[in-house]
């Protein structure tokens, strides 16, 4: 079998899976989680065998017109090169897991069916919009992940919390999907195809003639379906899905979409340096602003969300230096260990019966009860946090690096702002990020007080994937060289200096917040033992922490005193306010949201008291006047003769007095 045909199959498997489990979810229900797990894991080995056969070889590129459009052509096309390659890898795998671990997790959902056919759906569409070589059809899986994400994080429909984020994440990713498809067609015109293969000539041959705009308006829809600032307020609310899902968008599918764009058409961004440079500064605030706010954070799951907007925006500094090798290759590494940290939240919550983090700092034992969970998630804090040798050290090295050479003049692809940017931006996050991983682990797994609940041995279908998840996030880092020569031949190992910073920014953020750890343990303590402070801390403690919507379990009330918490520590007065994610989602409300719906209500009042008043007044002059006529119709020939004789004397007397006015004139 071709290369091709191998090719066509890995997107085509998924969607027929997804198609046949709609249809006999309800009529064969025994058929539903075969249709939901082997087709992608036919896909994932299909997805392996064209990575091993395009090896680092010429990229695979082949196309058919798909339809006649009169001017520029729309082609079903593929485009395979080393990076579609294992990013497709990645894709197959996440999901594979993810579906086997949704038919333990999710065995008594009455939803299942649907849920698992969407969920092969969306990494059908995924994988579409990563091997498609027309911009059209990548267009198309781009827009059918958004769908699929807004039904798949509604999944617990029933609550006000899964609707408003359904709601949410969709109108946010449209919001950017606008400018995005502008964008497209201003390139698609310059270019005078949608091919990814000729727009990418026609920018090596300087034929771009807006750069600058064309490349901003592909960068909204990417900032909206990536979760980049100022986009990014529907990730943490998304959390209000099933965990798995959570796991699907945050790791490699729906989220990763926009950084893969940028990265297959970089050539396009760095035609304009004002791009890269606003790109740059997208990315710095994002990752620094993410990361303070997952410090903040009390929900497992969206400490994990803020995580990801963060790493996400390192991908997308990588490539505003114009390195797409080690923004590929974080977007791998984060991929693995992130779907595990998901998973492994699942076990987590699922063991615990909360979603708090101050709950589970008040329960003894977790570690024990789950240890497959603890191990594993361990080992994902630990890429997460960039500790070597795990992956996410050498991938978060390469993004720094490229930084480095960038603001030190040696790369000449961006300006050196852009790299300096970068450069401070991720120093700092590495500190924040070890600061906030630690801080998940010591409270999640090092709690003290009453026992941690036992609800049996976990599912070998939930546990196994975390060990499988767990051999990519320790083995990708030690395989940097290849993962290098088959994206761009271009060398990923870290520096001496960007070394230096990154791993003693990061083990100075896991120092500071142990010791803050064992400081807030021991005012804990003591609170507890008197029992005013106790009181006074955990009032404290209700006063500042936001509202947050837990959907999948009934969570016990945290027992009474003060949560040893480092991360009240380490940010003090600046807590409440990224507990809140700094409160843009207020400011949006003020400045959209509010002003939308006042001019809903105008227009609502403009329809029923002026336009509705005009239609009733229409309607009663009609009825009045056939009132009138009805009366007049009384049977009788002589009143018919009498109005008649009537008419002709007002007729005769009107035409003489006109005619004697005409005389007159």
């Amino acid at each position: 079998m071709s290369t091709t045909t191998l090719a066509v199959l890995v997107p085509l498997l998924p969607f027929l899976g997804g198609v046949a489990g709609l249809l006999s979810g309800r009529a064969a229900p025994g058929f539903v989680r075969p249709l939901a797990i082997l087709p992608t894991l036919a896909s994932a080995v299909l997805a392996v065998l064209v990575a091993v056969r395009q090896g680092t070889g010429p990229a695979l590129s082949t196309a058919t017109e798909l339809t006649p459009t009169g001017s520029v052509p729309i082609d079903l096309s593929l485009y395979i090169d080393g990076f579609a390659a294992l990013v497709a890898v990645l894709v197959g795998l996440v999901a594979t897991c993810v579906q086997v671990y949704s038919t333990a997790y999710l065995r008594e959902d009455p939803r299942y069916s649907s849920y698992a056919a969407l969920v092969s759906l969306f990494t059908s569409a995924m994988l579409l919009v990563v091997y498609s070589g027309d911009l059209m059809v990548l267009l198309v899986g781009w827009e059918v992940m958004g769908i699929c994400s807004y039904f798949l994080v509604g999944h617990y429909w029933e609550t006000e919390a899964a609707r408003s984020a359904s709601l949410k994440a969709f109108l946010v990713t449209k919001l950017g999907d606008v400018p995005f498809l502008i964008g497209l067609f201003a390139l698609a015109a310059d270019a005078g195809s949608f091919r990814i293969t000729k727009i990418l000539d026609t920018v090596a041959a300087g034929g771009l003639d807006h750069p600058t705009v064309i490349a901003l308006l592909l960068l909204a829809g990417v900032a909206g379906k990536s979760a980049q600032f100022p986009l990014h307020t529907w990730l943490p609310d998304a959390m209000a899905g099933p965990t798995p899902v959570s796991a699907l968008i945050h790791a490699a599918t729906m989220v990763a979409a926009g950084v893969y764009f940028i990265a297959r058409l970089l050539p396009v961004f760095a035609a304009s340096a004002a791009a890269l440079v606003v790109m740059a500064v997208m990315a710095a605030v994002t990752m620094v602003g993410s990361a303070l706010a997952a410090l903040a954070q009390d929900d497992i799951k969206r400490v994990l969300a803020y995580s990801t907007v963060g790493q996400l925006a390192y991908m997308t500094g990588a490539l505003a230096v114009g390195d797409r090798s080690a923004a590929v290759f974080h977007l791998l590494s984060h991929g693995a260990f992130k779907a595990l940290l998901f998973l492994g939240a699942g076990v987590i919550i699922h063991a615990a019966g909360t979603n708090s983090l101050a709950a589970m700092s008040r329960m003894d034992g977790l570690s024990r009860r789950i240890p497959d969970a603890f191990w594993t998630m361990t080992i994902a804090l630990l890429a997460l946090a960039a500790i070597p040798p795990f992956a996410g050290f050498f991938s978060k090295e390469a993004v720094l690096v490229a930084a480095e050479q960038t603001a030190t003049g040696h790369s000449g692809l961006a300006p050196e702002a852009a790299g300096w940017l970068v450069l401070a931006a991720g120093v700092l996050t590495a500190l924040l990020t070890a600061a906030y991983a630690a801080r998940l682990w010591l409270m999640a797994f090092r709690g003290r007080g009453a026992s941690a609940p036992d609800h049996g041995k976990e599912p070998v279908a939930m546990t196994g994937v975390l060990w499988l998840l767990a051999v990519p996030t320790l083995g990708l880092g030690l395989a940097a060289g290849p993962i290098g020569d088959r994206l761009d031949g271009q060398e990923l190992s870290p520096s001496l200096v960007t070394s230096v910073l990154g791993t003693g920014a990061a083990v100075l953020g896991v120092m500071l917040t142990y010791a803050l750890w064992q400081r807030a343990t021991a005012k804990a303590a003591l609170g507890s033992a008197s029992g005013v402070p106790a009181d006074i801390a955990a009032a404290e403690s209700a006063a500042e922490a936001p509202e947050v919507a837990e959907v999948t379990l009934d969570h016990p009330a945290v027992p009474p005193g003060p949560a040893p918490d480092p991360g009240r520590a380490l940010l003090g007065p600046l807590h409440r306010h990224a507990a809140d994610g700094f409160h843009l989602d207020a400011v949006y409300d003020r400045l959209f949201v509010r002003p939308v719906r006042a001019a809903a209500r105008l227009v609502t009042f403009l329809d029923r008291e002026v336009v509705d008043t005009y239609v009733r007044g229409a309607g009663t002059g009609t009825r009045l006047l056939g009132g009138l006529v009805r009366r007049a119709q009384t049977g009788n020939v002589q009143s018919y003769l009498s109005a008649l004789l009537a008419g002709a004397v007002v007729l005769a007397v009107a035409t003489a007095v006109l005619a004697n006015v005409n005389a007159g004139s």
